[in-house]
């Protein structure tokens, strides 16, 4: 919006004497400058709406008054604070900055509209599990297979449509490695292959930064290292001449992407500012279905869904020790009668809580593996 509004002025200016004045106004041209804008904008409306969508939460009674989970079932009872009585939906803060953001500094084009419809899709996916969850008054929200069944029919719906579209058709049929110049697969196979994957890597990092979501700053935080790496691949992927020199897939129009990124960080961060420990909220599904399927998406559509899997290497580990857990206890339990357990606890944070480390120690020490998670990542626009 202020794109246009900008380039509107400069129009109606030309020839007149007000064109000199406002000739400041080719900066909003470069996506670098509104990336820069979106991101303080988006880190203020967090601050100052904060307090109020907080305040919002506790009169609307939309707290987490039940045992969490992992004190309830793990045991983990010896925590200094208890996440008990603690506002939940605060994804709707996340979401709303975000997207408000994301339209008032980027460009809006195919790729930035599918984003935004899809984490407004995700959000309120999540938004329906947390009501759930608030009105029993227990762990169990929404059955675990509509979650899926609306996550999956999203995430083909962005694949197919991005299929049949000419401008954006490669972007399924031709199947990109991490490390490799060219692609690993095309034609009817890479197709075939390119759908599932950009399918499977859509619900899987919606249900991965979820399942990340289970301490204070955690998801947020992780959110937040990942959101860097992609903005500077959506940037160099949106550059036909960046792209080229360090050959990788151009997409036209994923520059506008950065944008979006720079608006996740910016909302992103702001959140954290509340949600640090002892957290005075939570993002709930609401935020973390909406803001890995975010990052899903955004893979997709700059070609690089495997990269996600190197970048996000700390939600990959997290979902990862849940199905190994379930499984196995589902396994020994058929067998011997009896579940038995790979790790004291899953999903992993909730392993090194029962092992005796400190709440904020498993934080920080996330937070580190992700940003090596990070480094490896960006190597892949090198190493090739």
């Amino acid at each position: 919006m202020i794109y246009y509004l900008s380039q509107y002025l400069l129009k109606i200016s030309q020839g007149t004497t007000w064109q000199e004045e406002l000739s400041f106004l080719r900066l909003f041209r470069y996506i670098t400058f509104r990336s820069a804008g979106a991101f303080v904008t988006a880190l203020v409306l967090c601050w100052w709406m904060g307090p109020k969508v907080i305040r919002w939460l506790k009169q609307l009674k939309f707290g987490q008054d039940y045992v969490d989970k992992a004190e309830e079932t793990g045991g983990l009872t010896a925590r200094v604070f208890s996440k008990k009585g603690t506002p939940t939906m605060g994804g709707i803060l996340i979401v709303a900055v975000m997207d408000v953001t994301a339209l008032l500094w980027a460009q809006w084009n195919t790729l930035v509209i599918l984003t935004l419809i899809s984490v407004l899709v995700l959000s309120g996916l999540g938004f329906y599990d947390d009501y759930a969850k608030i009105t029993a008054q227990s762990n169990k929200g929404a059955k675990a297979n509509i979650k899926l069944w609306v996550q999956g029919a999203l995430a083909v719906a962005i694949s197919l449509y991005l299929w049949f579209d000419p401008q954006t058709e490669k972007l399924i049929s031709q199947v990109m490695v991490p490390f490799t110049k060219y692609p690993l697969l095309t034609g009817a196979i890479g197709s075939a292959i390119g759908l599932v994957l950009a399918s499977v890597t859509i619900v899987g990092s919606s249900n991965a930064v979820n399942l990340t979501d289970g301490l204070d700053g955690l998801a947020i935080g992780c959110t937040l290292i990942v959101s860097v790496v992609f903005v500077i691949l959506t940037y160099v992927a949106g550059n036909a001449i960046a792209s080229e020199y360090l050959q990788v897939p151009h997409v036209v129009g994923a520059g506008e992407l950065t944008v979006f990124c720079a608006a996740m960080i910016g909302a992103g961060l702001g959140f954290l500012w509340f949600n640090c420990h002892p957290a005075r909220v939570f993002m709930g599904d609401t935020g973390s279905l909406a803001l890995g399927g975010a990052l899903g998406i955004i893979a997709v559509l700059i070609h690089q869904p495997l990269v996600l899997v190197i970048a996000g290497g700390v939600f990959v580990a997290e979902a990862v020790s849940v199905i190994i857990q379930t499984t196995y206890f589902k396994y020994t339990k058929r067998k011997y009668g009896a579940g038995r357990r790979v790790f004291l606890m899953s999903p992993l944070h909730h392993h090194f809580e029962k092992k005796g480390w400190h709440e904020s120690q498993v934080v920080t020490r996330f937070y580190i593996l992700c940003v090596l998670c990070a480094v490896l990542a960006l190597s892949t626009l090198k190493i090739r």
